[in-house]
């Protein structure tokens, strides 16, 4: 039985069409297969929420389904038929929704779209380049713009990326008239059996070549370098993979370029430790700082702030900094960062403060006195993470 469509985006019937988008936006990314890779589960979320969306975005059919629901798209009618889609039908209609920034295919969108193309452009395609990019916490938090030297192949800047010597150099293919395709009819028990295939003479391009450029010697592209500005949004993590379409290698006499993947690494922080969305920071106290409580400066993931310490403060209490942690990516979430409490005890201490503590150690004030109500300390981890 098919769920409903407004349960499945997290939308109520009043809902605008901007809101449907943007919880479509969401709920996609949650689930896209580039996010989730070999998720069956979460392949089968992803097609629904497109399935969700196909329906509610469009305005006669979201009429349509307040009015009837599911019965509304039976068998023969249009509306909710991406579940047995494959990914390309979902990304072809609804790619623009990942985003646009340079990457207009979000974490490989674009190698899928783009391998469908083929090289229908002419020549063959260029091949997919993969770079790594290490990014500190800082740049993570807000997002930042990377301009790369890439070395690769690009398109001869001498013929224009054709292989030709000029333009009367090319000629049309004498194998398939200029076709790119090959007809061939064979007799069989069956009858007549036609087959199409790629012409051998041309590669398909359906036109040959006389004189070939000085320069690349034919094949449309050289060896260089190209400046790429890389648009990385905020809240990526460590293995994460963004892909820019057409940023790879030039494609052999004109065809497709192949895209740019770049795989992102973190540079460990001195301090902080990370959490998914949240930060964890370990703070040490003095045992008179946690008895009269005290005023300290820690470090954040964008600079150093100030936080009060309660009087009384116990070794092992978690204090939260709200929204001190990383944005979610292309989402609205945004992770807090843990002040784990550590009241230090000294190892070495004078014959003056060995006395004075003993003295201390002798009232009852200064007994352990827990109380039963009080949260064990693996209960406040996790309701601090809840």
């Amino acid at each position: 039985m098919k769920r409903d469509y407004y349960e499945i985006l997290g939308v109520s019937k009043s809902s605008s069409a901007d809101e449907i988008k943007k919880a479509y936006r969401k709920t996609a990314m949650q689930y896209h297969p580039d996010r989730n890779p070999g998720d069956k589960a979460a392949e089968d979320k992803f097609k629904e929420a497109a399935e969700a969306y196909e329906v509610l975005s469009d305005a006669d059919k979201k009429a349509k389904y307040d009015r009837y629901g599911h019965q509304a798209f039976g068998p023969g009618t249009s509306g909710g038929g991406f579940h047995n889609s494959n990914m390309d039908d979902i990304f072809s209609q609804f790619g623009d929704i990942f985003g646009n920034s340079g990457f207009g295919d979000f974490f490989g969108g674009g190698s899928q779209r783009s391998s469908a193309r083929g090289s229908s452009g002419g020549g063959q395609r260029g091949s997919n380049l993969r770079i790594k990019i290490k990014l500190n916490y800082a740049e993570i938090a807000t997002g930042i713009t990377k301009q790369v030297k890439v070395k690769k192949h690009v398109a001869c800047n001498t013929c224009g990326g054709n292989g030709a010597k000029d333009k009367s150099s090319f000629q049309k293919c004498g194998t398939c008239g200029g076709s790119g395709q090959v007809r061939r009819v064979q007799n069989t028990f069956l009858g007549q059996m036609q087959t199409v295939t790629t012409c051998p003479s041309c590669n398909g391009e359906g036109s040959t070549i006389t004189s070939k450029c000085g320069s690349c010697k034919g094949e449309g592209r050289m060896f260089g370098e190209e400046m790429i500005n890389i648009e990385i949004p905020a809240g990526v993590q460590e293995g994460m993979q963004l892909s820019m379409s057409g940023k790879g290698n030039a494609g052999e006499r004109g065809g497709y370029p192949g895209d740019l993947i770049i795989q992102i690494e973190e540079e460990q922080h001195s301090e902080l430790q990370r959490d998914g969305l949240n930060v964890a920071y370990d703070l040490y106290i003095s045992f008179p700082d946690a008895v009269f409580g005290t005023e300290v400066e820690v470090p954040t993931i964008t600079g150093r702030v100030k936080m009060k310490i309660p009087a009384g403060t116990q070794s092992g209490k978690i204090l939260r900094l709200k929204g001190k942690g990383f944005p979610e990516v292309q989402g609205y979430n945004k992770g807090d960062q843990m002040i784990y409490v550590n009241v230090w005890t000294p190892q070495h201490v004078s014959s003056e403060e060995k006395s004075a503590l003993e003295k201390l150690n002798h009232s009852d004030n200064f007994k352990p006195k827990p109380d039963k109500k009080d949260k064990s300390f693996f209960e406040r981890v996790k309701e601090a993470f809840s």
